[in-house]
């Protein structure tokens, strides 16, 4: 937020520098990115001078230039060649130097001398729009008779350095998105470092019902929406142009002076932190203002001209007829205030910021109202607010106040009481903070006390704190006046044990598994959880009414949150095919969420909600490409499940801790479920991903997918112990088997059938042929099939050997009807 440095000064007199000021700010928690120098008008008028023309006469070729003479204060007048058609001998002017620089837009141009038509000319006449104080340009600037030749014109117009504080403002500080907002922060700044500074509010005193019949009602029916609505009347107002002072304060900060009603609301809002909207008269033909909601789908065109579509959700400002304005985020086309307006209903509310919050980003609308309105105002400054506004619209625009303020409160918002205890200060801030000082810090705060003992107090906190509602709430106040940098770090220091939490262990091992596959040649993506229900109105697998949706999406495209990994790292693979990036190995971790409409349960709105933290890996590609030392070579679907039997095996989960199961569905054409050995848990799936789902997202080549539930994997290995054992002096024995079996038969179930016949010497298994086609029976396929025998504590001898390889022959044979080739 943008705020002015000599607009401070009309609330708050101090002498800090503008440095010191955003220094202070910054340490009062409103921090400041920078302050910048800015002109309010661009060059600030240097060069330029006033004048008065002694002579004027007709350029002896030209039918529309003048030559004439201009004293601007100097031992010599100065001639200078003018094209403006009011120009005229004793007017009093602004005239341009040789050598000044004048601006439009962001071009520049310097004057210089010249020669027009044969005629040397040194200087330029201006009108308004060249020098930047208007954009009539009809005729040069003809000043009053008893401007003062020779006057600098930055002092004629009295143009002032102006310094603009770029101030952070976080969600809760609202109270500090006004200029009369930081000066009350600054001044107990001031007031805690004994510096000059008195706060002094902008007076209403003045105010008073000219006129006491014939305003306009209000009628709020939305007391949720609206907790406080008031509103004046002024009658025979004058809508024009503002005055050059709140024009210029209003540029200063990048708000658009527009009229004098309207930009008193700018700047009320600017000044006090709290918007207000002025409606014509006119357009409010009953006499009535109604505070209500309308029927879903009604349509109602906005002040930017375009066509919104209403929610029941969105609060409206009506007249007996229709909406005039969504309230406290965006006015209506028609009933905004205009030159030919004469008469004004001022409004100031206060409106609930859920309510706002919602309908602005249901309409996506972010306005200054809506900023302000949605971060919480103070519901006890309304009439304070808008007496304020309403005197200086009769002081700019003229009118009279007609009918009494209408203000419908229907419960008052009392101010929050905090118990606030000394100990419980010290503890928090780590420092014992002298009694007389908190209670000044809390007066300068604004914050009463309501009651004192010993060593407590019962505060009265004001309501346009709408972040201060417990004592740390109010220990943060006094520690950022006190000063962070006035605690001082002791010489001892305090400290706890800790120790890894579930959370602390699933962490670092998802970096380990990072790790891993980074060397692995993966590269990590980060897709949206956000994405589109189309992906799912089909799917039987994760179907649409599990999807988590949002409220208020963004677009079509963003609307429901991810079930699955898949559809975002396929957008990944389909987004770098299209880049000239063909060979793809991506991983990501990430949330998956789900709905369940039958958990639903009264008082625990959470209950049908869950979700998983997934680990998602895709191959796509080559995984050998142009090598100089060997061919390429095609990813494929094996790749995909070492590189996954390798994390399970990095996790502690050892191949006999789990089981496959072989599936398709709808995502896979063929695919293995990962399942927990003896729980029927499922721990992740890996696969072909299916050509018509790469069809429908424009991928034209194999895609392997495999997705692991993390959470599941943590649970699994919540007891795994690493231990460690000698390597074995006894040397290891090779055996090789050919098995003729059904093309149906797995190699993991030969391997498991294997280890189940003998589980201790028998240390690995490998498969290094297979082999399907002549010779072979119908529907059958042959195996080769490596067994490394070891006995740990001896030597194993030929007859051994030749017993633990009949006994896995034989239950080869009798569980998968193995036969030897």
């Amino acid at each position: 937020m943008n705020i002015s440095y000599n607009w401070l000064k009309d609330y708050l007199d101090f002498d800090l520098t503008p440095e010191e000021t955003s220094a202070a700010l910054t340490s009062l928690g409103l921090e400041t990115g920078g302050v910048e120098e800015v002109e309010t008008i661009k060059g600030g008028l240097e060069g330029l001078v006033i004048g008065e023309v002694l002579t004027c006469v007709n350029h002896p070729d030209s039918d529309h230039l003048h030559i004439t003479t201009v004293n601007v204060g100097e031992s010599e007048p100065l001639q200078i060649v003018c094209g403006a058609p009011n120009v005229a001998a004793g007017q009093k002017v602004v005239v341009a130097l040789v050598g000044t620089k004048l601006y439009s837009g962001e071009e520049s141009f310097a004057i210089k001398k010249s020669k027009i038509r044969g005629v040397e000319s040194f200087g330029m006449i201006c009108a308004e729009d060249e020098i930047g104080i208007g954009t009539g340009h009809a005729g040069i600037i003809v000043l009053p008779a008893d401007a003062k030749v020779g006057t600098p014109a930055k002092e004629y117009y009295n143009i002032k350095s102006e310094y603009v504080l770029e101030v952070d403002i976080t969600p809760n500080r609202v109270d500090g998105a006004s200029h009369f907002g930081v000066a009350r922060d600054l001044a107990a700044y001031l007031k805690q470092n004994k510096l000059k500074g008195t706060l002094r509010s902008p007076s209403v005193e003045k105010f008073k019902i000219d006129e006491p019949a014939g305003g306009i009602n209000v009628k709020v029916e939305n007391t949720e929406a609206c907790p406080r609505y008031a509103g004046v009347t002024i009658k025979g107002v004058t809508v024009k142009e503002s005055p050059e002072w709140l024009k210029n304060k209003l540029t200063l900060i990048g708000s658009r002076p527009i009229n004098n009603v309207v930009d008193v609301t700018n700047f009320v809002l600017q000044e006090l932190g709290h918007p207000l909207h002025a409606f014509d008269v006119a357009y409010i033909p009953g006499g009535e203002v109604i505070v209500k909601t309308l029927a879903e789908g009604t349509k109602f065109v906005t002040l930017d001209d375009v066509e919104r579509s209403l929610s029941d959700k969105d609060l409206m400002i009506c007249n007996d007829k229709e909406g005039m304005c969504i309230g406290g985020v965006f006015g209506g086309l028609k009933s905004g205030v205009t030159e030919t307006t004469t008469d004004v209903f001022l409004e100031c509310a206060y409106f609930n910021p859920t309510w706002i919050r919602k309908t602005a980003r249901r309409h996506g609308l972010n306005t200054d109202a809506s900023f302000h309105f949605e971060r919480g105002c103070d519901p006890n400054d309304t009439i304070y607010v808008l007496k304020r506004a309403a005197l200086l619209i009769q002081e700019l625009a003229g009118g009279e106040i007609t009918g009494s303020i209408q203000d419908v409160y229907p419960i008052q918002t009392p101010k929050p009481i905090v118990e606030l205890s000394y100990e419980r200060i010290n503890a928090l801030t780590g420092k014992v903070i002298d009694k007389d000082t908190v209670k000044s810090i809390l007066d300068s705060l604004e914050i009463t006390i309501e009651k004192e003992s010993e060593n407590s107090l019962t505060l009265a906190v004001p309501t346009y704190r709408v972040d201060v509602l417990r004592d740390v709430d109010v220990i943060e106040d006094i520690l950022r006046v006190y000063g962070y940098n006035n605690i001082e770090i002791g010489d001892s220091l305090k400290s706890n044990l800790s120790y890894e939490t579930p959370t602390d262990k699933s962490y670092d091992l998802q970096n380990l598994i990072s790790e891993q596959l980074t060397g692995g040649g993966f590269s990590e993506i980060m897709n949206n959880s956000l994405t589109k229900e189309a992906y799912y109105t089909e799917s039987r697998l994760f179907p649409a009414s599990r999807c988590v949706r949002l409220i208020n999406p963004l677009s079509a495209d963003l609307n429901v949150m991810r079930q699955t990994l898949l559809y975002g790292g396929l957008e990944s693979i389909a987004y770098n095919r299209n880049h000239q990036s063909p060979n793809i190995k991506f991983y990501e971790f990430g949330n998956c969420y789900f709905y369940d409409a039958d958990k639903k349960t009264e008082g625990e709105i959470l209950k049908e909600y869950s979700e998983e933290f997934h680990l998602g890996l895709w191959l796509s590609g080559n995984s050998i490409n142009n090598s100089w030392c060997a061919a390429d070579e095609k990813t494929s679907v094996y790749r995909l499940k070492a590189y996954t039997e390798n994390i399970l095996n990095r996790l502690g989960i050892s191949a006999g801790k789990y089981d496959y199961a072989q599936f398709s569905d709808e995502i896979f054409s063929t695919a293995i479920d990962i399942q927990a050995k003896g729980k029927n848990k499922s721990l992740g799936v890996l696969g072909i991903v299916d050509k018509k789902l790469l069809k429908a997202m424009d991928i034209n080549t194999e895609v392997y997918f495999a997705e692991l539930n993390w959470d599941a994997l943590m649970k699994e290995i919540k007891k795994h112990s690493i231990t460690y054992t000698e390597i074995s002096k006894f040397p290891t024995v090779k055996r090789d088997l050919a098995l003729l079996l059904d093309k149906n038969i797995l190699f993991d179930q030969v391997e498991k059938t294997a280890y189940k016949a003998e589980r201790k010497l028998l240390k690995g298994i490998s498969l290094f042929d297979v082999y399907e086609g002549k010779n072979l029976p119908e529907g059958k396929k042959s195996y080769a099939v490596n067994f490394v025998l070891q006995d740990d504590e001896k030597t194993l001898n030929d007859k051994q050997i030749d017993a633990i390889m009949q006994k896995i022959q034989k239950s080869l044979e009798n569980e998968l009807g193995a036969q030897l080739r």
